[in-house]
Parts: structure tokens; sequence; C-alpha cells
């Protein structure tokens, strides 16, 4: 009898101690969130980023508030994140560049596989390869075929940006030069937004960045769309072809963007904000909106997530390691 009763106090004592989770997780959130975007504004992460906060103000009754605080691809403010109290109410969506850092920066003050919670994937898109359009009319250049024929026939004078060393559309440029044998000149920013204004002044040609990234400019005629970089075309862009159909076979790459957590949250609260940034991502509002945009709204479940996570740090892990790339 004593045991028994033992036994009943121990589980009550247990049930008791869980008491304060489970109401903090159903109380949550009872003041504002913020929502880090680790890029400059006006790139596809913040512009998505603020599409799911407005979502996701609407289903917490409390305002989801975007800060940009940009920096070494994501890494200064990762830094930040992974010392933050995981109770939610700081979260961060980035890019594809969470995955691919630890293979490039050595020396992070952080574990991306420890320190932070994968709560949801956002979003997937294809980057596209676009033009200047004076630069395509100085030098008659209007598909993939003469992009690659120009270069050819000026090699190391061609200089495509990106958002930063080893992000997506950087590593697309690295794939595009060896699946065509051209030779061109990288040229890194500190993120999307500041690449496109030197690629809309003309200060670089090309460039590969995601749809909803550059679309309004295609669509306004101040950017040219050569082609896509996903295997099928993008909804957005149906008459635009993608580098496989344009010619250099069998090339793929897209960028994905996720939202995380500081490390070690509650399972309660994880559970809660996922299953609300999911239910956010199926209304047809953000469907409707990111169609508009390109993008194919995320919908792994939490632990497909992580796992999608780690096997992604696996894979860009190697590809770096086998194309020799650092940052300078």
């Amino acid at each position: 009898m004593n045991r028994w009763l033992h036994t009943a106090a121990s589980l009550c004592l247990g049930m008791l101690c869980l008491l304060p989770l489970v109401a903090r997780a159903q109380a949550f959130p009872d003041h504002p969130v913020r929502l880090v975007v680790p890029f400059p504004p006006g790139g596809t992460t913040d512009i998505l980023a603020r599409m799911l906060s407005n979502a996701l103000g609407t289903e917490w009754k409390q305002p989801v508030v975007v800060e940009n605080k940009p920096g070494a691809s994501g890494t200064i403010f990762s830094e930040q994140l992974a010392r933050t109290p995981a109770d939610g109410y700081t979260l961060m969506v980035t890019a594809t560049h969470h995955v691919i850092n630890p293979a490039l920066y050595k020396n992070l003050r952080y574990d991306s596989r420890k320190d932070f919670t994968a709560v949801a994937q956002v979003a997937a898109v294809p980057n596209v390869l676009v033009i200047n359009p004076d630069f395509a009319a100085r030098n008659r250049i209007n598909s993939v075929a003469d992009l690659i024929a120009y270069a050819k026939a000026n090699p190391g004078k061609v200089n495509f940006g990106s958002a930063g060393t080893g992000g997506a559309n950087h590593l697309s440029g690295e794939l595009f030069k060896s699946m065509t044998g051209v030779s061109m000149v990288h040229i890194p920013y500190k993120g999307a937004a500041p690449a496109l204004n030197d690629l809309l002044g003309g200060q670089i040609p090309i460039m590969f960045d995601s749809v909803p990234g550059v679309l309004q400019h295609i669509k306004a005629g101040k950017l040219r769309a050569l082609a896509v970089t996903s295997l099928t075309r993008s909804s957005a862009l149906p008459d635009v072809p993608t580098l496989d159909e344009a010619g250099v076979k069998g090339f793929e790459a897209t960028a994905w963007f996720g939202l995380y957590a500081p490390g070690n949250m509650d399972p309660k609260l994880l559970a809660k904000i996922s299953g609300d940034v999911l239910a956010a991502l199926r209304s047809p509002s953000i469907q409707e909106q990111f169609a508009q945009q390109g993008a194919m709204p995320g919908t792994m479940t939490q632990p497909e997530y992580a796992r999608f996570v780690n096997a992604e740090m696996d894979k860009w892990a190697k590809v770096i390691d086998d194309a020799h790339i650092t940052i300078q």
C-alpha cells in the first residue's frame, strides 16, 4: 500500500511539474513576438517572412514584428539566437544559408545542430537566372545559349552577383559554371537586396536569385529572365524555360526557407508554434500570396523538417568540400 501511495504521489508530482509547461504553451503568446530575418530588407527571405508574420499575427492575436539583422550570411544573428531563451518570443526566418554555413565557416561560435530548434519549412522556390537588359541588348544575349557563347568568348569578364559566398544563389552560379564550362567571376554581397540593386544599376550583368526576389523587376521589364533553375517551370514565370530545357541538361538547384528557434525548446511549445505555422501556410491567403511569388509553402511536419535540415547540412557540406569553396 505504501509503495502504491508513493508511486501515485510521484505521478501526481510529475504531472504538477508539467502543468506550468502546458499552461505556458497554451497561453503563448501573451505579448509581441520577434520574427528576425538575418538579411537586409527586400530580399526573398524578408518578403516571405512578412507574409508569414501577418498570418501569424492574425492567428495569435499579438503583433509579430519582423526585424532585419543582417551580417555574415546570417551567422551574426544566428549566434545571438543560439544564446536567446527558447520561450518562442524570438524566432528566425532564414534561407538555405543556415545549413550551408557550418561547412563554410570553420570557427562558428555555435553548434548548428544543437543550438537551434528546426520549427517549420516556410517555403521552397526555384532560382532564376536574370540579366540586366542593357547588358543583354548591348551584347545580343537573348537566351541561355547566347550567354554561354558570350561567356566562352570573354572568359573571366562576366561577373555574377550573389547574396554571399556559399548561399543558394552562389552555388547555382557555381553549378552553372561547372556544367557549361564557362569562366565567370563571383561577386558576393551582404544580402540579396544589395546585389539586386547593383544588377538593376548595371554594375553586375547577371545573377541567380529566387523568383520572389526578382519577380516584380522581371514584370516591370527592369530585368530579363533567361531560365529558372528547377526541373519544372515556375507557376509565376510560365513562359520562362528551365535551364534543362535551355540546353543545360540535368541542371537543378532550388532555394528553401525555414523557421528556427533557440535549441532545447519545450516540446509542448514547439508543437504549438509549428502547428500554428503549418496552419498558416495552409491558409488560402498564404497559398495565394506565395503562388504569386512563385513559392511553394512548406508542408513538412516538425520532425520531418528537423530530419530534412540535418540531411541538408550533410549534403551541402559535401558539395562545398568537392568544389573547394571557402570564405575569403
